[in-house]
């Protein structure tokens, strides 16, 4: 792997906590659901007890539904077994300042049980695991995210409060590149720049989508490890520090009947010299061997992975036709009708998967990309011909609808018991049972005002 600099070393941190200026650590991981849990902790007591030893959480963090209820299927935690601890442990290379909590650092912990093994079905274990076997062949992964998001003045609570219904959109039109529209919420976008630049991101830009108070914040890519640790504190932060500013902002995969949320991830891989490992000029599209192997594993491989693209019901709402988001299992040179477009030029050649939406869990699906391309490089697979023109309007093999499809697949998927172990498979397949359980039982709004009155 990579050398990391942290954002933050821990002579810094002692430095601070003995000047005053820092009085809380907040130790955290990311959930199968891409969320932040964790504990905040006196600054000197952890310096004093956690750095160096970790702490404890109840192992139900990796085995609840998105409401956080216990429910059962799962091995790891369970009534039965008494519903157990894991061990926080913190990566001490990710310590950085939150500058939207006064006095706050965070770290980001990886877990592992009591006999030290690490806990499998964690998702940033899931992606070391993946990193590693690049590691085998010289190779490290560079990646970034690209996350939307929607703006709105409402209040989270007020939100709550009205399920939802009737909010009022930051921006009342297509604001997509607009810089009207940006400056029209200037103030918050400045304000999560800034701040995730204190946090030790290297912020690109900002600009507008094209839904009702639309946007994207950019960041620089970075290694695979250190890129998904940063997509999940900016998804939070951003979160939070538009809560301090009394409006609210959603990653949700799909709102509304307009363009969903996108998580777009550009990839590409490095040797042990840290050269390309994708760009050929000699090649056709000036891609490598090595690349084009690596892509036609994800062709291969995306229908059957997609589980962990697109994790949740709602995910499998923004693959439609015209929609900017892809429906269609295709590559293409920058064509972004396309589920794989390949973009940039000399070292900077990558592809792009565009099927993630926003509430992607970026460990999972960086590790899928790596399994993929893995096994297309490994089994030499043949790179088909592009699309060069409308992928929705053509015959090519479909992206999953529904997540029943999706987790089918996944429960089928040989690459997937072979990359991720049968612990991992049968894991995440009972989060997409859950998940669909709780769909299937649930009446909707649209279900009432069909039916109330007039069936």
């Amino acid at each position: 792997m990579t050398h990391r600099t942290p954002p933050l070393s821990v002579a810094e941190l002692r430095s601070q906590v003995e000047g005053g200026e820092t009085d809380t650590v907040l130790l955290a991981f990311t959930d199968m659901q891409g969320r932040l849990q964790g504990k905040r902790f006196a600054a000197r007591f952890f310096l004093d007890e956690v750095l160096d030893h970790g702490t404890e959480g109840c192992a139900y963090l990796l085995a609840v539904d998105a409401d956080m209820n216990t429910v059962d299927g799962y091995a790891m935690s369970s009534w039965d077994n008494g519903y157990g601890d894991f061990a926080l442990h913190g990566d001490q290379t990710t310590l950085r300042r939150l500058p939207w909590h006064p006095g706050t650092v965070m770290i980001t912990a990886d877990l592992a049980w009591h006999d030290s093994t690490p806990v499998a079905a964690s998702p940033r274990q899931i992606l070391r695991r993946q990193l590693d076997r690049l590691a085998a062949r010289g190779w490290h992964a560079l990646a970034g995210t690209e996350l939307e998001f929607m703006v709105f003045t409402d209040t989270y609570e007020h939100a709550w409060r009205s399920g939802y219904r009737d909010l009022t959109p930051a921006n009342q039109y297509n604001v997509d590149y607009s810089v009207l529209g940006t400056g029209r919420i200037e103030p918050l976008l400045r304000r999560i720049r800034t701040e995730m630049a204190g946090a030790g991101m290297v912020v690109e830009s900002a600009k507008g989508e094209c839904n009702l108070g639309q946007h994207e914040i950019a960041f620089r890519y970075a290694d695979a490890l250190t890129t998904c640790d940063q997509h999940a504190v900016y998804k939070t932060g951003a979160k939070e520090i538009a809560a301090q500013e009394g409006v609210a902002l959603t990653f949700m995969a799909k709102f509304d009947e307009r363009e969903g949320n996108s998580c777009h991830i550009h990839f590409s891989l490095r040797d042990e010299a840290d050269r390309p490992v994708f760009a050929d000029p000699a090649g056709p599209y000036c891609m490598s061997g090595v690349m084009r192997h690596f892509l036609a594993g994800q062709l291969a491989a995306l229908r059957e992975l997609s589980l962990l693209y697109a994790p949740h019901i709602n995910s499998y709402k923004r693959f439609r036709p015209g929609s900017f988001a892809p429906t269609a299992v295709v590559w293409g040179p920058d064509n972004r009708t396309c589920a794989l477009r390949i973009v940039g030029h000399g070292p900077s050649l990558r592809l792009e998967n565009r099927l993630p939406g926003g509430d992607v869990n970026p460990y999972l699906a960086v590790a899928a990309m790596i399994a993929a391309g893995l096994d297309g490089v490994e089994r030499e697979l043949e790179l088909p011909d592009p699309c060069t023109t409308n992928a929705y309007a053509g015959d090519a093999e479909r992206v999953p609808t529904t997540l029943r499809e999706a987790a089918a697949l996944w429960r089928d998927s040989a690459l997937a018991h072979a990359a991720f172990g049968e612990d991992v498979v049968a894991h995440y397949l009972n989060m997409a049972r859950v998940e669909q359980d709780a769909h299937d039982t649930a009446v909707t709004d649209w279900e009432r005002f069909r039916s109330f009155e007039r069936m």
